[in-house]
């Protein structure tokens, strides 16, 4: 099937070291990722399109891509003591190139990519990793550029979070990411490098 293979691709590679620290009687602990707010615009399942897949660059049925730069962000979700959370599920949302988010309450006149996905979900492997492709954010107003992040176990929401992009000048600006500590910040930073299929970040998350 061409998501399967378009989702081991996108797997390939990913790293899974994560940093740890040292606990009394010799329990290996990570910190977990620090959690922000939903946000007013997470689609409920009658606002997504059919196609809700890991490529969000993509929308089954259309020639056309999104507008945006296109990145690869992956990485692998684990408890503190660091096993991976296998058969989670991970959502992802975040406006388009132009700003718009895929929910009718960004009632703002500007048009939507009908090339963009929106949001979209994986599930993690055995070894707790996860990936997509989609678009480097984008501008809102009021805000810096971020990705919302949910992470579900079966039925159970075990965390809500925002991704940001490393060293964009909009994070000292922006009330959420400034409340954080520098240490929560950075787990929860995008930082890109030059991937086999483009710009690529590696996010681990500690649940």
């Amino acid at each position: 099937m061409p998501h399967e293979n378009s989702r081991r691709t996108l797997l390939a590679g990913t790293t899974t070291a994560i940093g740890s620290l040292l606990l009394p009687r010799t329990i290996l602990a990570n910190e977990l990722t620090p959690r922000a707010a939903e946000g007013p615009f997470y689609p409920t399942k009658s606002m997504r399109m059919p196609d809700t897949d890991n490529d969000l660059v993509k929308i089954a049925g259309l020639v056309r891509e999104a507008g945006g730069e296109i990145i690869t962000l992956k990485g692998q979700i684990t408890d503190r003591k660091g096993a991976p959370m296998a058969g989670a599920r991970i959502e992802i949302w975040q406006c388009d190139v132009n700003g718009k988010y895929l929910h009718p309450g960004d009632d703002r006149s500007v048009p939507n990519d009908q090339g963009f996905q929106g949001f979209g979900h994986d599930i993690t492997d055995d070894a707790g990793n996860y990936a997509f492709r989609t678009i480097k954010p984008t501008r809102y107003p009021g805000r810096t550029p971020h990705i919302h992040v949910k992470i579900l176990d079966g039925r159970r929401e075990v965390l809500t979070t925002q991704f940001y992009v490393d060293g964009e000048p909009g994070n000292a600006r922006d009330g959420l990411y400034r409340r954080m500590s520098k240490a929560n910040a950075k787990a929860v930073s995008m930082a890109f490098t030059k991937g086999p299929n483009g710009p690529e970040t590696i996010v681990n998350v500690v649940v």
